[in-house]
């Protein structure tokens, strides 16, 4: 069968275009809301493992990264990232999930308006981690798809078949 797929266009030839990338990181955010939505209610704030934090905090940290991290990878100004930095605590999945849809808003909103030059520009994001743009949205991925790997183990666990890692349809 012939691959009739056209490639999203770059100015340089690169490995990925700024629009590729975006796509690839909504696939995996994609994947990590659908394991919210399966996870039981009544374990999603409190079951952990072997000392691991709960399915609700592993969230909670990669919707606060991306979220904060909008601004100053869009700008260069970083907020500061602490465990306050997300203001009130959702206490229900819903919230949770409102929220997940606000951050891929976001996301969406701001992406094009960063300069395609920005993702080779250098910055110390949150005063903490160095590098270039588009490493640090690579790590912002990473980061995602680790703490996705801890519910998943919380949900076997738990008896619950998480969704195929491999099912990112690209947005």
């Amino acid at each position: 069968m012939e691959n009739t797929a056209q490639p999203i266009p770059t100015i340089h030839p690169i490995v990925l275009s700024p629009e590729q990338l975006r796509a690839h990181w909504q696939a995996h955010r994609g994947l990590t809301r659908r394991l919210i939505e399966i996870y039981p209610d009544e374990h999603f704030f409190s079951y952990t493992l072997g000392g691991m934090r709960p399915c609700s905090a592993l969230i909670e940290e990669v919707l606060n990264m991306a979220d904060l991290s909008m601004l100053g990878v869009r700008s260069g100004e970083w907020p500061a990232f602490t465990a306050d930095s997300e203001g009130e605590r959702a206490t229900t999945k819903e919230q949770v999930l409102a929220r997940w849809d606000q951050v891929t808003e976001k996301i969406n909103a701001y992406w094009p308006q960063i300069p395609p030059a920005r993702f080779q520009e250098v910055d110390k994001a949150f005063g903490l981690y160095e590098g270039p743009i588009y490493w640090f949205l690579l790590y912002l991925i990473d980061n995602e798809i680790h703490h996705r790997g801890q519910a998943y183990v919380y949900l076997r666990t738990l008896g619950v078949e998480p969704p195929a890692f491999w099912d990112r349809p690209q947005a």
